[in-house]
């Protein structure tokens, strides 16, 4: 290794990961030995939280270091487009090669580089031209060209699990193991430091596996969904519009849940062998004593637990991630640290680490290691989302929504928001859309079965993560939620009674779909959003 080189940066990403799927961390079921080889050689922050639970929103504050009140993206949106510099600017400015292999999600420009200077694009939603696609390029070479989804079917099968439809070689999850270790190779020599994003699109649905992998837990020895008895009392609206937009509204399976449960896990599984592989190259090209190590998730996914399918909720099982932070000398031991942290704080840790800044803004996020070492203070994490689209709404008629409210996107955001705040001992949201306010402990009651939110004992602890939510939110002028100390009301929101629709149609455009199949097909085929 070249001396007095600055450290190495490994970001390993995953999409729509819980936090709770990892063998070291307490999960008895699952199969994780290499995450387990970061927890035991790292630390493991266990509770972390992603500040919007959806995928541009999370990666955009990610990458911004900054909340959805200060980004302006709190849902599947566009990013800011006032040229202010992500945290891979700030590392490259400083000499950092930056680069990006697998899914970014960027928006409005999924070509963009953000930062990075060069990237190796896999997204699930794809384009035309293959030569900005180099994976479906090489399915192509190989003769996969039938394939018109190779990351797993979607539409109506977007929640049935199945087994790829492509051999383990070349599913989408090896693809970015293999860009992964040939950049590693080719930086062993090299006198410049380097951050690489290593984004996988698993876990996220569908759930697709390839064999053998997807027979490694089998569906009727998974446990069931923690199903609370008061059930319907923990739905929001955003986790009723979710489930009718996954075609999970209108009953459910306890078999077919348990196979999903099995093929989710599958897919993590599928992931950890390919971390294994990419940690022994890192530790045979010489460079794993140079570098920090990050393992996330952009969010979680509630996999049936509430009767509740996909993100966009404040539910531990949406918001809370995975966080497992490696680096001998400075994160070091196999210890856990309960203190809440957000993917915000990723930012200043690797501009620290890289002795980078940047000078667009003013970060939100505070230092991983300032959080370990107990030199910060900040005690609370918080998080927004706002589930409404002006422009083609999944479940709300734009036509009905007040005049009031279409006249003032502030106030339209405010009404279909979600807050959250979360301590050690507490978590807290506001759901706009159903006016009404949840809150756990999170010592006496870790999964979420009951809201204590009315609990005439809990009235203080309710007040004061109410006021911190609602200072939170002043002090970044996020505002049109808020009246006085108490949130504004604009009326509930309510699902259509016709279970059809919002239903989710979002194919994949490929370019090789035949034409001949186009001329039997009056929708389908050619839409995408």
């Amino acid at each position: 290794m070249p001396k007095n080189k600055k450290p190495n940066i490994l970001h390993i990403f995953v999409d729509q990961m819980r936090h709770d799927t990892i063998a070291a961390l307490g999960n008895p079921v699952i199969k994780t030995p290499n995450l387990d080889r970061l927890a035991q050689s790292g630390i493991s922050f266990t509770n972390a939280y992603t500040p919007s639970p959806v995928c541009i929103a999370a990666r955009c504050s990610m990458i911004y270091g900054q909340y959805p009140m200060h980004t302006g993206t709190y849902e599947n949106r566009a990013m800011p487009q006032d040229g202010r510099e992500t945290f891979m600017d700030g590392l490259k400015d400083n000499g950092y090669h930056t680069y990006g292999i697998g899914k970014c999600h960027f928006s409005p420009n999924s070509e963009a580089l953000l930062g990075f200077e060069e990237r190796e694009r896999q997204e699930e939603l794809t384009r035309l031209d293959l030569d900005k696609e180099p994976y479906l390029q090489l399915l192509k070479d190989k003769g996969y060209d039938y394939v018109c989804e190779p990351h797993g079917i979607r539409g109506e099968m977007y929640y049935v699990p199945q087994p790829s439809q492509l051999p383990e070689s070349l599913h989408p999850t090896t693809w970015i193991r293999e860009r992964t270790q040939a950049f590693l190779e080719r930086k062993k020599d090299s006198d410049k430091p380097w951050y690489l994003f290593s984004s996988f699109i698993h876990p996220h649905p569908p759930f697709a596996p390839p064999n053998p992998w997807h027979k490694i837990y089998r569906g009727a020895l998974m446990p069931l969904p923690n199903v609370p008895a008061n059930v319907d009392s923990l739905q929001t609206y955003v986790n009723k519009c979710q489930n009718r937009y996954k075609y999970k509204d209108q009953g459910l399976d306890n078999n077919l849940l348990r196979t999903m449960k099995a093929y989710y896990y599958a897919c993590i599984s599928f992931i950890d062998y390919q971390v294994g592989l990419i940690l022994d190259t890192l530790e045979s090209t010489g460079q794993l004593d140079n570098t920090l190590i990050i393992f996330t998730s952009d969010h979680g996914e509630h996999l049936g637990d509430y009767n509740c399918f996909g993100k966009r909720s404040f539910h531990d099982t949406a918001a809370r991630i995975p966080m497992l932070v490696s680096m001998p000398g400075k994160f070091e031991g196999g210890v856990t640290c309960d203190t809440p942290v957000s993917l915000i704080d990723l930012a200043p840790t690797f501009l620290n680490l890289g002795n980078a800044n940047i000078k667009s803004h003013e970060l939100d996020g505070e230092d991983l290691y300032d959080i370990f070492t107990g030199a910060s203070k900040r005690d609370t994490v918080f998080g927004q989302l706002s589930y409404f689209n002006p422009r083609n709404s999944i479940v709300e008629d734009n036509d009905k929504v007040s005049p009031i409210l279409r006249e003032n996107e502030e106030l339209w955001r405010a009404s279909a928001s979600t807050y959250m705040a979360v301590s050690k001992d507490w978590k807290y949201f506001y759901s706009a859309p159903d006016e009404q306010e949840y809150l756990f402990n999170k010592k006496t009651d870790p999964f979420e079965t009951r809201n204590s939110a009315g609990l005439v004992f809990n009235k203080q602890n309710l007040l004061t993560m109410r006021h911190k939510t609602m200072d939170f939110l002043r002090n970044g002028n996020e505002t049109a939620g808020v009246e006085g100390d108490q949130w504004k009301l604009f009326g509930k929101k309510i699902i259509p009674d016709d279970p059809d629709t919002g239903l989710l149609i979002q194919d994949t455009k490929m370019p090789w779909v035949k034409n001949e199949v186009k001329n039997y097909s009056e929708h389908n085929l050619d839409r995408m959003f």
